[in-house]
């Protein structure tokens, strides 16, 4: 037993083989928390070990077998990476399912896998099992952690998780021996997990990674950021999301660090306050609903404090992120920054949860840079990264010393980058996915033999920094009529800085101009509207009113100057836009489940404002479909205003 512990803790191959090097070396410190009714609990390393082993042990009196899938349905709980765990030490492989989900989304994930055990959060999850149990026949258990509301269920192939635990625990003896063979069998090129992409272009498709492509991506990435056992990290995005895979599995597991897990999404900024983590990532739109919410509590805020803030903020874009860099700053300018941070800076941070962060990730879509650069300038290190789930996430990082809003970092640590003649960028590294599930033609033409994967995303390095610059997604970047550069995300980023903008979609691929659908951030707008005493009813009723219409219009004029400094990207002004009669929504089809625009649903379902937009019209009628809370569908009418904005002049380049 000894030679074996000390081969494990020399070459782990699998995670379970990572967790066992864990208790050896961590056993007593914290490994998982979780906040339930109010309370924060907490496992070590050598806890959560015995509860994964108890719970593998019931998978295998359940008949799990090797090479079985396992969906895992729920919030971020340490029963769920538990779970996942499990599985692998049973050779199955977990499957993690977005729990907002609707259920036909889900039945499309567990039909193309082919699952035959479900572990679910609770019963709404179960209730979404049970609904399409009919189409899918090959479910054999289902499991859940809350057994609230599950009492008059029929049990026949139904557990309590705890109960399988149990029934681990109880044939110990006739499984130990069994899960101890399995997790010896787990090599490097064993499968680790399966997720499925958001499917922004059409059916989501199943991800296979090896335990090779997360354990060697995880100690590149965390040897390239200094994580270690003592880091804390919030574990709040959808667990079916490679992100979250990658950071409170991958990671973790190397590292050793603590993954803390929030009460639900209600409490997670309260929980994030709590726990102050040290490294953190979060999406762009996480980051600017926090800066939106700042904004909203400082134009409520008395006229000192106001000042107080809008002096100090502009001291800290001024100095911030070169002192945070270490570059030199003048000792006036050090004295304000240093004001600044006992006055404004400290309790902002602190508000927000991220007095502690050493290390702050964001990726998924590109951020605005002005809101990257307000983090910054508060001193919180938050850099961009670039990656896919193919990738294993990491494909570029920001070195510190090097962080730019403009550009997502080098290549990561054992990745090879190179651009194609039409700007598409390429990668190979030991993260890059095995294969696409029961999909080998689109793994033959997203992976060539050599191992080079086609990202889908226009880009180029600079010279002289050999830093990486995404431009759009290459099927999204085109040309105007007249020939020059069309890169929607750049101009949308910049309109969903403005707390006011929610999303921004804009339009413009082989025409004369751009024009933009526009969604209102309701919370903000909101609040706007009851400071200047507007009176609304709905949405709807908000988002045409002509002040807002007012308001949008001088952000959508102030973009166009921006984007006009910009010679290469000038002509993606917006010259016309509107403001949508509803939100776009994941339930309707028209974004992913990870906030993306899926832009040719929403370019064939608003057709026809898109042709208003462009044909002068002052106002278009329009019906679209949406679907309730409950599921039901229904239609809701408008007629909506379509506005002009004015164009900057261009600013030509230097040689011109």
């Amino acid at each position: 037993m000894a030679d074996a512990s000390v081969a494990v803790a020399a070459a782990p191959q699998s995670i379970p083989a990572l967790l066992a090097r864990n208790v050896a070396r961590l056993g007593g410190l914290p490994a998982y928390r979780e906040k339930e009714f109010g309370i924060w609990q907490s496992w070590t390393w050598a806890e959560a070990q015995r509860e994964i082993r108890e719970l593998a042990l019931g998978f295998l009196s359940l008949g799990i077998e090797r090479g079985d899938f396992v969906a895992v349905i729920g919030r971020n709980r340490p029963a769920h990476y538990w779970a996942m765990i499990a599985a692998q030490m049973c050779g199955a492989i977990p499957v993690p399912l977005y729990q907002d989900a609707v259920a036909d989304e889900m039945a499309y994930v567990l039909e193309n896998c082919g699952a035959r055990f479900v572990v679910c959060g609770d019963q709404e999850q179960v209730d979404k099992v049970v609904e399409v149990e009919d189409r899918i026949h090959h479910i054999e258990h289902v499991m859940y952690t809350d057994k609230r509301g599950m009492r008059k269920y029929d049990h026949g192939r139904m557990n309590a998780l705890e109960d399988v635990k149990a029934e681990g625990r109880a044939g110990h003896y006739r499984y130990e021996a069994e899960l101890d063979a399995r997790i010896a069998e787990l090599t490097y090129d064993s499968i680790c997990v399966m997720l499925y992409t958001s499917g922004t272009t059409g059916k989501p498709k199943g991800v296979v990674l090896s335990n090779r492509n997360i354990i060697e991506t995880a100690k590149n990435s965390s040897n390239f950021d200094h994580l270690r056992s003592g880091d804390e990290v919030l574990a709040y995005l959808p667990m079916a999301w490679v992100g979250d895979f990658i950071f409170s599995i991958g990671q973790a597991m190397w590292a050793g660090f603590t993954v803390n897990c929030p009460e639900s999404p209600a409490t997670m900024l309260t929980d994030l306050r709590e726990i102050g983590p040290t490294y953190f990532f979060a999406p762009p739109r996480v980051f600017e609903g926090q800066l939106t919410s700042v904004m909203i509590r400082m134009e409520d805020a008395g006229r000192v404090k106001k000042w107080l803030f809008d002096h100090y903020m502009a001291v800290a874009r001024r100095v911030g992120p070169n002192i945070l860099d270490g570059k030199p700053v003048g000792l006036g300018d050090r004295l304000a920054y240093l004001l600044g941070n006992i006055l404004v800076y400290g309790p902002l941070k602190n508000t927000l949860g991220f007095s502690r962060i050493r290390v702050g990730y964001t990726a998924g879509e590109a951020i605005g840079p002005e809101i990257f650069d307000f983090y910054r300038s508060l001193g919180i290190n938050l850099k961009q990264l670039y990656g896919q789930t193919e990738a294993s996430v990491f494909i570029t990082q920001q070195p510190d010393g090097q962080v730019r809003s403009d550009t997502v970092g080098v290549p990561s640590p054992g990745v090879e980058v190179k651009i194609a003649e039409n700007g598409e960028v390429f990668y190979r590294s030991p993260g890059t996915f095995v294969e696409y599930f029961k999909n080998p033609e689109s793994t033959a033409s997203t992976k060539d033999p050599e191992g080079w994967v086609a990202t889908g995303d226009a880009g180029f390095f600079e010279e002289g920094t050999g830093h990486l610059r995404i431009i759009d997604r290459a099927k999204d970047v085109g040309k105007m009529a007249d020939g020059r550069l069309f890169a929607p995300k750049y101009v949308e980023n910049k309109l969903k800085f403005y707390p006011n903008i929610l999303e921004a979609v804009v339009f413009g691929a082989n025409r004369d101009r751009c024009t933009a659908f526009i969604n209102i951030d309701l919370t903000a707008v909101g609040n706007w509207a009851e400071r200047n005493n507007i009176a609304y009813a709905s949405y709807q009723e908000l988002a045409g009113h002509p002040k807002v219409y007012e308001m949008i219009q001088s952000h959508v004029e102030e973009v166009n100057k921006s984007v006009a400094a910009d010679p290469m990207l000038a002509g993606c002004q917006v010259h016309r836009f509107l403001i949508l009669h509803k939100e776009l929504d994941a339930d309707d089809g028209e974004m992913t489940r990870t906030r993306k625009v899926r832009r040719n649903v929403v370019e064939t379902k608003f057709a026809d404002l898109i042709a208003a937009l462009y044909d002068g019209s002052g106002s278009v009628y329009t019906e679209t479909e949406v679907t309730y809370e409950d599921g039901r569908k229904g239609k809701i009418t408008a007629t909506l205003r379509l506005a002009d904005a004015l164009v900057a002049p261009e600013q030509r380049m230097a040689a011109q």
